[in-house]
């Protein structure tokens, strides 16, 4: 994992996986040092990853006073547990539902949770946190949020797109990929993670559209893309034209046997 910050407020905890056939996905989570600082989803739980240690060279984990989950998928609480634990003091950001699928895993501490509905605010000191349900998701408990006052839209898994290598994945600044690549990796990533959207009626798909607009964030930080300053329009545009698109369809067991023959048993993959 690495670190940069995007303006004086936010800082990202970049990493990235690579989704054979696809690319290399970004995985990240931020810190928004509000005066009440907030930790945005945390990362893998892969055996090399050190989410803590990472978190701890920009925060002290202490000093964390909420952790917002933008939903419960395993490339988004990697680090939880360890920093519910290292953050005595932070509350847990999910909702109902969002509860109820981690607490098929591992207990929650109840009396930490903190239930966010689309459509409620957040105060954390210094500024307003307005959630909201992100146009496309792959989770029913997804909420993202706008945060008012650095004008950046935390969008969950909706924008995203496998980069072409894991330079560009954690790179400080996705506006580098020519603008044709990158709609085509946010289509992709739009026909992988969220393949319902196949099936919605295009005018109702553009209401939940809508409220970007009325955002109109600077900076876009999404969970699998690096931070986007100054593209909300073009990224409106690529999500406004998904609807029925043709869902990813990936490799069958006949493409597995053929991968598979490319390797040897204990011999380097």
């Amino acid at each position: 994992m690495s670190t940069h910050k995007v303006g004086p407020d936010i800082t990202v905890l970049a990493d990235c996986l690579e989704v054979p056939g696809i690319g290399f996905l970004p995985i990240n989570a931020f810190v928004l040092h509000a005066e009440q600082p907030v930790v945005v989803d945390t990362g893998l739980g892969l055996p090399d990853r050190d989410f803590l240690g990472t978190l701890g060279s920009v925060v002290d984990p202490a000093d964390v006073r909420w952790i917002w989950l933008t939903h419960p998928d395993r490339d988004h609480t990697g680090g939880l547990f360890a920093l519910l634990e290292a953050a005595p003091e932070a509350r847990l950001i999910t909702t109902f539902l969002g509860a109820g699928i981690m607490s098929t895993e591992r207990p929650l501490p109840m009396d930490r949770l903190y239930f966010l509905n689309p459509g409620q605010t957040l105060d954390v000191g210094d500024r307003a946190l307005h959630a909201f349900r992100p146009p496309l998701f792959d989770n029913p408990a997804t909420v993202g949020f706008y945060d008012d006052r650095s004008r950046t839209c935390f969008s969950s898994d909706c924008f995203g797109g496998p980069m072409p290598s894991a330079e560009i994945a954690t790179c400080t600044d996705v506006g580098a990929v020519p603008a044709e690549d990158l709609r085509a990796a946010q289509r992709l990533w739009a026909s992988v993670d969220s393949p319902w959207v196949q099936l919605v009626d295009p005018d109702r798909f553009l209401t939940t559209v809508d409220p970007l607009r009325s955002m109109d964030p600077q900076t876009i930080l999404c969970t699998h893309l690096p931070p986007a300053v100054g593209l909300t329009t073009q990224f409106i545009d690529t999500i406004a034209a998904v609807p029925g698109i043709d869902p990813y369809t990936g490799p069958d067991q006949a493409a597995l046997e053929q991968m598979l023959a490319g390797f040897e048993p204990g011999g380097p993959q």
